[in-house]
Order: C-alpha cells, then sequence, then structure tokens
C-alpha cells in the first residue's frame, strides 16, 4: 500500500473512563501507521474518551476517509453507535465534500487467526510446550444479549482446530456457557494457553479473567506466575491478542479490503466527492 496524500485514517475504539489500558492499544497502533506515512492523516476516536466519535472528522481535511472499527465483532457499537455518531448513512457516505468509508471491524478479518497463532507460539517457542499435549482456549466476553458477541470467537476455534496442531482448541466465556471459570472442565491434557481475544488488556482482561481462571484472587495485588501450576494442569494467561503489534497489518488489511470490495483506486480519492 503506497502512501496516499488526499486519504485518512479513522481507528475508531472504545475507550474506558475506568482503565488507561483500554485506548492504549488503538492510540498505539494509530501512531505506527500514521509513522509508516501511509495516510495524509491518522486519526483516533472513542466512545469513552477524547477526542469523541461525533467530533473528530471536523478536524479532518482529507476528502476520502478510511473508518476502521477497533473492535473484536459486529454489534451493539458497529451498527448502532458508530453509524449514529459519524451520520453514516452506509458503507460509504457522502457529506460536506467528504467520502466516509465504513470499513469492517478488525476481529472480522481472517488474518486475526495468524496473530492468535503467534501469541500461542510465543509461549510454544520459549516453553518447548508439546503441541498436541496442549489446549488452546480462546476466551471472549459473550453475552445472552447478543449472539454476534460470541461468534467471532467460535469461528476462530473451528479455524485453529482444523489446522490440527494443538491437541485441543476450545472457546470460553465471560458471561455464558461455556465459562471461562469452569475451564478445567473441558480438558484434560496437561497443559493450557489461554488467549483473551479481547481489543486490550482493560479491566475483563486484566483483572476479571485472572480471578475466573483461578489463578489470583485479585490481579491487582496480587499478580499471578506464568505458567501457573493448577488443577494438575500448567496455565499460560496471554494478552490480549488487540495488544500485538500484527494489528496495525490487520487495520491496513481492512482497509484494503474495502477498497477492492468497493472499486476503490487512488485516482478516485483524488477526485474527492465531485
Amino acid at each position: 500500500m503506497n502512501g496516499r496524500i488526499s486519504e485518512a485514517l479513522v481507528l475508531a475504539g472504545h475507550g474506558s473512563t475506568q482503565n488507561q489500558e483500554s485506548s492504549l492499544p488503538t492510540r498505539c497502533h494509530a501512531q505506527e501507521i500514521l509513522r509508516r506515512g501511509l495516510f495524509a492523516e491518522v486519526q483516533t476516536a472513542f466512545w469513552l474518551e477524547e477526542p469523541r466519535f461525533k467530533d473528530v472528522l471536523a478536524g479532518i481535511h482529507s476528502p476520502l476517509i478510511y473508518l476502521v472499527p477497533n473492535f473484536i465483532c459486529e454489534g451493539f457499537y458497529t451498527r448502532e453507535i458508530l453509524p449514529r455518531e459519524f451520520q453514516l448513512e452506509g458503507a460509504i457516505t457522502e457529506r460536506d465534500g467528504k467520502r466516509i468509508c465504513y470499513c469492517d471491524p478488525v476481529g472480522l478479518h481472517p488474518s486475526m487467526t495468524d496473530l492468535l497463532m503467534e501469541r500461542a507460539a510465543e509461549v510454544l517457542l520459549r516453553e518447548q510446550v508439546e503441541l498436541r499435549a496442549t489446549c488452546l482456549f480462546i476466551a471472549g466476553h459473550g453475552t445472552p444479549r447478543n449472539p454476534n458477541s460470541t461468534r467471532e470467537v467460535y469461528r476462530q476455534v473451528e479455524t485453529l482446530r482444523a489446522m490440527k496442531i494443538f491437541g485441543q482448541v476450545e472457546a470460553a466465556f465471560m458471561e455464558e456457557p461455556p465459562l471461562i471459570k469452569d475451564w478445567p472442565n473441558f480438558t484434560a491434557l496437561p497443559n493450557v494457553i489461554m488467549v483473551p481475544f479481547f481489543i486490550a488488556d482493560g479491566l475483563h482482561p486484566a483483572e476479571d479473567i485472572p480471578v475466573m481462571l483461578g489463578i489470583t484472587d485479585d490481579a491487582k495485588r496480587r499478580p499471578y506466575q506464568n505458567p501457573t501450576e493448577i488443577h494438575g494442569r500448567r496455565l499460560w494467561y496471554t494478552r490480549s491478542i488487540g495488544t500485538e503489534p500484527g494489528m496495525v497489518e490487520v487495520i491496513l488489511a481492512q482497509v484494503e479490503k474495502f477498497r477492492k470490495d468497493h472499486g476503490l483506486s487512488l485516482q478516485s480519492s483524488e477526485a474527492g466527492c465531485g
């Protein structure tokens, strides 16, 4: 992808009023993309932090803007909140001399599977863990209110199972079965790697899930070890997948997918909306 002087990228994240880690990956990925000089402008926008979704477009001068949701799944925020706050009319919105291109959430891109493998490989290479004696868990939030919240986790699990690299690959969720806290019931293998399918090491991955796993009773006050010997197994708990540096490539891949799907070219973007 070559630098495009008339294009801008807006990376939209959730943010948090309680945990600064929630927005850190979004900001870091945006900084790296800006450093590469691929767009004339690169901005972040958040639901719960500054700059806010509804305010960010006013400060962008490029005639073509790619809006990429830095979210794991399609759901309430990507289908309702972002379209409302950015006043979107569909995949492409033309307004005030600008063309806004609404890309798919990063978590939907197939290359997320590669990142999950890389995250697990960090453990495997360092510890020389036997693959067929290892269960890889993909941990998600899950909620009965939104069936889409588990769909991407299950899709990743099925893809990884088909690779037949690990002895077992399972899904686990915070708020619906199969529950993270019940992980010992789902595998008899001696090695367990739990990878949070989250964008950031915010409140849930950093504090709630370690308690659910049983590797600490207070993640803030009593740090856990990696691996932890528990229930007769060795359990490794990794950082959230969204903190991987490789997420930058996923973000760019979603932009490129949009370009191909909608027949956008450098010439068309330089022409603006006229």
